[in-house]
C-alpha cells in the first residue's frame, strides 16, 4: 500500500512586503525530511514585494512576451516566465482594492531561497514547490501548478520502460511537481487562508539535499516546441500578414512532402520538388492564390526564395 497526505495548516497571519515566510511557516508545520513544502505564489509575490498599485490592464504589456489569443476581456499570453497564463498570471484577489499581484521574478529561485532557508533553521531536507493557477487547453477550470521547485525531480521519465504486458511506454513523462501542485490546492483551498501545504509520502521524488534540480521552468516547452503556439483565430492572422518576427510559435518547417500536400489541399495546387535542389518545392500560381500560398508556406516554416515569373514559385524551408 502506498500512502500520500497533504497537510495544510490553518492560523497563517497576513503576509506583508519583507515578510519571512520561513519564520512564518516553520512553527506551523512539523517538517520531516523527504516532505514536500508547496507555497502559493500568492504570498511569495507579498513577501517579495510584488503587490503594486494599478490594474491588470495596466501591467499586462510589461509582463507579456507574446500574445497568444484574445477572446473578449479575455488576454492569453506568454509571460517573461515562459508560462501561458491569462493576463500573464497577474491577480487581483486577495490584495487591497486598486492594487495587483505580479508572479515572483524568479519562482524557481524564490524557492531555492526557502528551500535552503527551512534546512538551515530546521535541519530538514524539504522540496519546495511554489504554485498557481491556470486554465487548460480544451477543459473547462482551473487547476494548480507549479511555476517554481526546489529540490524536487519535477517529471518522472518513463520513456523506454515496458507495462506489465511487455509494451514499451514511449512519451509518458508525469509531471509530478504539477500533479502536487493540484493536491496540495485541494487541502489549501482558495479561501481559506492556507498559504502552506506539505505533501508527504513521496520521499522519493526528493532530491538530495546539496542538490536543487532543474525547477519547474523545466516543464516550459520552449518557443516553437508547442503545437498550440497561437490561437486558432490569430495563428490565421498571424500567418496572413507574415512577419518574421511572428515565426516562432509556428514551430520547426514542416517536410516537404507535409507542405506539399498541404498546398493541393488548401489551394488545389500540385507542387514538384526542383531537380536542381530537394529542399525546395516548385509551383505554378494562378491568379489570386499568391497571398494564400505565402500565409501557407509561413505557417509551414518555409518561404518564397524567387520567382522565374508572375506565376512560378520556389519555397524552401527557412533556415536558422
Amino acid at each position: 500500500m502506498n500512502r500520500v497526505e497533504v497537510l495544510a495548516p490553518d492560523g497563517v497571519g497576513e503576509v506583508r512586503p519583507g515578510t519571512d515566510l520561513v519564520e512564518l511557516l516553520v512553527p506551523l508545520l512539523a517538517l520531516v525530511d523527504g516532505d514536500v513544502l508547496v507555497i502559493t505564489s500568492k504570498v511569495v509575490s507579498k513577501a517579495e514585494r510584488r503587490v503594486v498599485r494599478g490594474t491588470r490592464e495596466e501591467a499586462l504589456a510589461g509582463e507579456t512576451v507574446r500574445v497568444v489569443a484574445r477572446r473578449g476581456p479575455t488576454t492569453i499570453v506568454r509571460n517573461r516566465l515562459g508560462l501561458t497564463m491569462a493576463a500573464a498570471g497577474i491577480d487581483n484577489s486577495n490584495v487591497p482594492a486598486g492594487s495587483i499581484a505580479l508572479l515572483p521574478v524568479d519562482p524557481d529561485a524564490s524557492a531555492r531561497r526557502v528551500r535552503t532557508d527551512v534546512r538551515r533553521r530546521t535541519g530538514r531536507n524539504v522540496a519546495v514547490v511554489v504554485t498557481d493557477t491556470a486554465g487548460r487547453a480544451w477543459r473547462e477550470g482551473q487547476t494548480d501548478i507549479a511555476i517554481g521547485a526546489a529540490g524536487l525531480v519535477v517529471a518522472q521519465e518513463y520513456a523506454g520502460r515496458t507495462d506489465a504486458h511487455g509494451n514499451e511506454l514511449a512519451v509518458t513523462l508525469p509531471a509530478v511537481a504539477d500533479e502536487i501542485a493540484g493536491m496540495a490546492d485541494l487541502a489549501q483551498g482558495k479561501l481559506a487562508g492556507r498559504p502552506f501545504a506539505v505533501v508527504r509520502g513521496r520521499a522519493d521524488l526528493v532530491l538530495p539535499a546539496d542538490q536543487d534540480g532543474p525547477g519547474a521552468a523545466a516543464l516550459v516547452r520552449a518557443e516553437g516546441g508547442d503545437l498550440f503556439g497561437y490561437g486558432a483565430r490569430e495563428a490565421v492572422v498571424r500567418a496572413l500578414k507574415g512577419v518574421a518576427a511572428d515565426r516562432a510559435p509556428f514551430g520547426a518547417p514542416a517536410p516537404a512532402d507535409e507542405f506539399a500536400a498541404a498546398i493541393s489541399d488548401v489551394l488545389g495546387l500540385v507542387p514538384s520538388h526542383s531537380t536542381g535542389d530537394g529542399g525546395t518545392l516548385l509551383v505554378t500560381v494562378p491568379k489570386g492564390l499568391a497571398r494564400p500560398l505565402g500565409a501557407l508556406a509561413f505557417a509551414h516554416g518555409w518561404e518564397l526564395v524567387q520567382s522565374d515569373s508572375p506565376s512560378d514559385a520556389r519555397l524552401r524551408p527557412v533556415r536558422p
